[in-house]
């Protein structure tokens, strides 16, 4: 039906009458559906010429409902992993000459990189996301340890000493289930590591620093300083564990950060404190980039008018507005007094922890590896093969992808 009145509505909207734009982002995380469509109401109160119907799905569902849309939507919310393969696929504008130098300059680089690929922009960034070291105040101080922990080596150092004074049984928690979720904390792990997936477009998946950044996942598993059932958790259990007053530190998203210091939601509430991703003598932090961006597909039969939407949703106004939902792709509006003031702890760790924010492999094959990916990490997390397998067998797998 949609292609159906597609004509009707080009000729309409060039005749000044309405054009309607059909949008799809994801149920959750980053800003809300009331968010979301509390701002369309005001873009359509503005640009009455042009109507906009918004679509929310599940995140899991989204990249499928993108690739099958047959061109229905006008505007899509695409994770920064997908760019590569849907770029390679055909299915996205490049809006590269439509971002100015000065706008450019603006926006954190991480954030630019999830809607990039050869140099090419395909949307607008719009959510700014990365997961954070997260820590029980009280359980540190009560185990004496007074510096928060910077690199890996001090957040086992100083689990050890919270497991040796019983005050908690499992100090660590993460999502470690057989999902993304895993691929994005391996992610962040390896690259911390000094290791890189990728390397010259190629497979790099045995690289000694890949390996041993899945040594150190295992090891904490061995010595029962993570809680065994992070093998089967996503976020949400992470959330869930650490809000019960079960772990001491926690990786994360920024929702958490709320919604832990909430005494509705948390048993921790107050406790909370959050730090830079950990790092080693290789990197001094390396965060999983969650950014999103918002892009037009190529089946768009009103491009103008979605890039005038996606502006919109992407301006200053409308990101300081929802500051307390994400926090903005823009530079500048870290140093804004009221954004600040909207959590200014989580302010200041973001505008420094953006500085390492780095990618899932930006290949048109990631799916494929990241699939392959979570079952040789989940494997060797269950000891049934050792990291050295996980990895070796791994980039058998990627070269043949690569080929």
């Amino acid at each position: 039906m949609l292609s159906a009145c597609g004509s009707k509505n080009e000729e309409a909207g060039s005749a000044g009458k309405t054009v309607t734009l059909n949008t799809i982002f994801m149920k959750q995380a980053g800003y809300s559906e009331d968010a979301v469509n509390e701002a369309t109401k005001e873009f359509m109160a503005q640009n009455p010429n042009i109507k906009v119907e918004n679509t929310f799905v599940p995140y899991e569902s989204l990249e499928t409902k993108i690739l099958t849309s047959n061109g229905n939507y006008d505007v899509a919310l695409i994770d920064a992993p997908w760019t590569p393969k849907f770029v390679k696929a055909g299915i996205l504008q490049d809006v590269t000459d439509k971002l100015s130098d000065t706008e450019r300059q603006d926006i954190f680089e991480g954030a630019l990189s999830a809607v990039e690929y050869e140099n090419k922009l395909y949307g607008m960034p719009w959510l700014n996301d990365t997961k954070y070291l997260f820590y029980n105040k009280d359980m540190l101080a009560q185990a004496g340890i007074t510096k928060v922990p910077a690199t890996w080596d001090e957040v086992l150092e100083a689990s050890r000493i919270l497991k040796e004074k019983k005050i908690v049984e499992y100090p660590l928690v993460w999502s470690w289930k057989q999902a993304e979720a895993l691929a994005v904390d391996y992610t962040s792990i390896s690259e911390s590591f000094g290791g890189h997936m990728i390397k010259d477009g190629q497979p790099n998946l045995n690289d000694p620093a890949n390996i041993n950044a899945l040594k150190f996942m295992v090891d904490s598993l061995t010595e029962g300083l993570s809680n065994p059932n992070s093998r089967e958790f996503l976020e949400e259990d992470v959330r869930g564990t650490f809000s019960s007053g079960k772990a001491a530190f926690a990786l994360n998203w920024t929702y958490m950060f709320n919604l832990a210091n909430d005494p509705k939601e948390s048993q921790v509430a107050g406790k909370v404190g959050i730090a830079l991703d950990p790092g080693t003598p290789q990197a001094v932090s390396a965060a999983t980039n969650g950014g999103m961006g918002l892009s037009i597909p190529k089946g768009s039969k009103h491009p103008e008018e979605a890039w005038k939407f996606i502006q919109f949703m992407a301006s200053k106004d409308f990101q300081k507005k929802y500051a307390k939902d994400a926090l903005p792709i823009w530079k500048s509006l870290f140093e804004d007094q009221d954004v600040i003031a909207t959590n200014p702890d989580l302010v200041n760790v973001s505008k420094e922890q953006y500085k390492y924010l780095v990618n899932r492999p930006q290949v048109p094959w990631y799916g494929e590896l990241s699939t392959e990916m979570q079952v040789a990490v989940s494997k060797a997390l269950l000891g049934e093969i050792t990291p050295d397998q996980a990895m070796n067998g791994l980039q058998e797998k990627a070269l043949k992808m690569a080929e």
